[in-house]
Order: C-alpha cells, then sequence, then structure tokens
C-alpha cells in the first residue's frame, strides 16, 4: 500500500503543470474530454508498464543498496528539475491523421519518454520493489493529474501560479529524496 500511495502522490505532482497536462488541455479543446481521456489512460498504461519493467530488471542485476542511493539522489534531482521547470519544445502541435483516442496516445507516449515521471516510476520500482502497487500508484496519478488539466487547466492557472506548483512538487520530491536518502544510508551503517 505504500508504494502505491508514495507513487500516486509523487506522480500526481510531478504531472501538476508538467507539459504533458497543459497538452491534455489543448487535446481537450479539439476533442471530447472522454476520448483524451481514454488516449492519456492508454499511452500512461503502456508507458508506466515499460518504467516498472525497466525498474524491476534493475533490481535484479545491481544490487540493491547502490539501485537505493541512485533512487533517493534521483528523488532530489527530480525535485530540482520540478524548481527549474518544463520547457514546451513543441510536442502536440502537429495534427495527426489518427483518430483522436490514437492521437491522444501517441503524443503523450512519446511526451512521456524519458520525462521526469517515467524516471520516478522506475525508481519508485527499485525503492519500493513493488510492480502493482507502483504501476496502479503512478497510472492513477498521471490520470488524475491529466484529468484536472482537461477539466481545469486554464482555469488553475488563473488562481494558482505555475510557479507555485512547481514549487510545492519540487519540495515533495526533494523531502521524499532525502528520506529515502537517509533510510539508505541508515541500512548501510547496520
Amino acid at each position: 500500500m505504500a508504494a502505491f500511495i508514495a507513487s500516486f502522490i509523487l506522480v500526481f505532482l510531478a504531472e501538476m503543470a508538467d507539459k504533458t497536462q497543459l497538452l491534455a488541455a489543448a487535446f481537450a479543446s479539439r476533442y471530447s474530454a472522454s476520448k483524451v481521456l481514454l488516449g492519456v489512460f492508454i499511452a500512461t498504461l503502456i508507458c508506466n508498464t515499460l518504467s516498472v519493467a525497466i525498474g524491476r530488471f534493475l533490481t535484479n542485476i545491481i544490487p540493491v543498496n547502490i539501485i537505493s542511493l541512485i533512487a533517493a539522489l534521483s528523488f532530489i534531482v527530480f525535485g530540482l528539475w520540478a524548481l527549474r521547470g518544463d520547457k514546451d519544445e513543441g510536442r502536440g502541435k502537429k495534427e495527426f491523421r489518427l483518430g483522436p483516442v490514437a492521437a491522444v496516445a501517441a503524443a503523450f507516449f512519446l511526451a512521456e519518454m524519458g520525462d521526469k515521471t517515467q524516471l520516478a516510476t522506475i525508481s519508485l520500482t527499485v525503492e519500493y520493489r513493488s510492480i502493482l502497487g507502483v504501476l496502479a500508484g503512478s497510472t492513477l496519478g498521471m490520470v488524475s493529474a491529466d484529468a484536472l488539466g482537461i477539466a481545469a487547466g486554464t482555469v488553475l492557472k488563473k488562481y494558482i501560479p505555475e510557479k507555485t506548483l512547481r514549487y510545492v512538487s519540487a519540495g515533495i520530491f526533494i523531502l521524499f529524496g532525502i528520506g529515502f536518502l537517509y533510510r539508505t544510508i541508515s541500512s548501510w551503517r547496520m
């Protein structure tokens, strides 16, 4: 249950004000919300399944204490990355000749490859060693955040500055990273 909760919270917060959340709002202006949400869900499930598989594979070839140290440091890096903010690199601006669900799924899958939420999902799998907990939590976290983007992307920008969302997200990533780092170093002393 801890893996599910941590994955949900971290991925949800990492996705807030992220380029893919903004992409969801843009797609929602062209397609029905249900089709956009379905496309987001499909892409997220595929991407997170790959991330969890990579995380599980790493635990089989690299000692767990080394992976835990790398995972802890990566959360701190993700926090610093969130402080910097994402730059929209023009993804999602091309016209798609696919149907709405396939277009959204393809755009989201490509946008998420190598993104901080994918790297966080890999790290969470390593940290918690719970494939289903991390997969369910990270998928639900991302889809929930993007659903907010679909439903209220423009409203959020009016009332909550993007900078504030970035700082809260960054702070939580850094705190989780410090907590994981402390736990990892403490386990080495025993």
